[in-house]
């Protein structure tokens, strides 16, 4: 697992004291308010301290210390921000997006292998997940407790109960050889 994740991208400045607007890749907005620190390298490295966040219209307008005018804030433009996973605490059962994408989705009963999860996407009220199989089909599977058994990216494995037809593009029982 990633020590660093990506928390954004810097967009643009704002105002002339040095604040930032950072386009969130995070759940939310306010997830960015949390984070005592920044680093700009996906392996981390120097830290930047965050002295301010404030969230305004889905985006975070953020103060990293040391940084006092437009001048030194340009230098951050259209840059990648991380965050130490050390920095945050989930709660029992949910987990950073940048875990579960690579895991194998394994069927609950049978123990068949569906593919992996390549992307996670957050259309509505339920996360989406995309699984490309062996033979480079994809499939999109809700991530609902009807149909989700298990998370556990730690092993790699994603464990679920699919109604007949969910991967497979005929529409049929994927137990039909």
């Amino acid at each position: 697992m990633k020590q660093f994740i990506e928390v954004g991208e810097f967009v643009t400045t704002h105002g002339v004291m040095g604040e930032l607007k950072l386009y969130p890749w995070c759940d939310s907005p306010e997830f960015v308010a949390g984070l005592p620190r920044l680093y700009f390298s996906p392996q981390g490295g120097r830290e930047t301290r965050v002295e301010s966040v404030r969230v305004h219209k889905g985006m975070c307008l953020v103060k990293l210390k040391d940084v006092g005018s437009i001048e030194q804030a340009r230098i951050y433009l259209h840059k990648t921000a991380y965050f130490n996973r050390a920095d945050v605490h989930l709660p029992q059962g949910r987990f950073f997006v940048q875990d579960i994408i690579g895991c194998k989705v394994q069927d609950a009963d049978t123990g068949k292998e569906y593919g992996v999860i390549t992307a996670v996407d957050h259309p509505a009220a339920t996360d989406i997940y995309t699984v490309k199989n062996e033979a480079g089909e994809t499939f999109l599977f809700p991530a609902v407790a009807e149909f989700l058994v298990r998370l556990a990216p730690d092993e790699g494995i994603v464990t679920v109960r699919p109604i007949p037809g969910m991967f497979s593009n005929e529409g049929g029982n994927d137990d039909e050889d």
